[in-house]
């Protein structure tokens, strides 16, 4: 059975549920673990840090409310902060190591059905969206249930694809693994 840990993260008042979720589910004949991550994201954090979410999740969701502009900011925020390359030698090295793959990213502009006081235009979203390999959807939750059930099996495709693409790069054995610090810290292995 394959694991899939996915974070939700957005604004306060974007749609979310803040939570942890378990489910089991059967996808393209796969048996599936889904836990999902759902925490209560203050925009008011300045350096909002998500060290271990980026550790810990195989995918993200991003929501925004499409009446508000300040949670879109927010939104791109999460965003950059998820693409940004790691600055300090050794915060890349863990980020490689564990994350030889880049994330799936999925943009969802929440609320669609308050469109009559939208702040967030589609073409905005699916410019960020772009701009940053990701995913791009709008829907409103409460009202389009099998949306939010197709967003959710879209971005688990994405995670497990990228799974099959991290298990082709993985190195194998001890060799290997000496090989990839070697070529980190640009140091030849002396033989014993």
């Amino acid at each position: 059975m394959n694991d899939v840990k996915l974070a939700v993260l957005g604004g306060e008042g974007t749609g979310k549920s803040e939570s942890i979720y378990n489910k089991h589910l059967c996808l393209e004949g796969k048996q599936l673990n889904l836990e999902i991550y759902d925490p209560c994201s203050q925009q008011q954090r300045a350096k909002f840090s998500l060290t271990s979410e980026l550790l810990w999740s195989d995918g993200f969701v991003i929501v925004y409310d499409i009446s508000d502009r300040s949670s879109f900011a927010f939104a791109k925020t999460l965003i950059y902060r998820i693409r940004e390359p790691q600055t300090s030698h050794c915060k890349r090295i863990v980020y490689l190591f564990f994350r030889s793959v880049e994330s799936a990213v999925l943009l969802v502009g929440n609320k669609q059905d308050l469109c009559h006081v939208r702040e967030v235009g589609w073409e905005e979203g699916q410019k960020l969206a772009l701009d940053n390999r990701c995913q791009f959807c709008e829907l409103s939750a409460a009202e389009q249930s099998l949306e939010v059930e197709m967003m959710f099996i879209r971005i688990i495709k994405d995670i497990l694809t990228n799974c099959k693409l991290k298990e082709k790069r993985r190195p194998s054995g001890s060799k290997s693994v000496a090989k990839l610090i070697n070529n980190v810290f640009g140091k030849r292995r002396k033989s014993v």
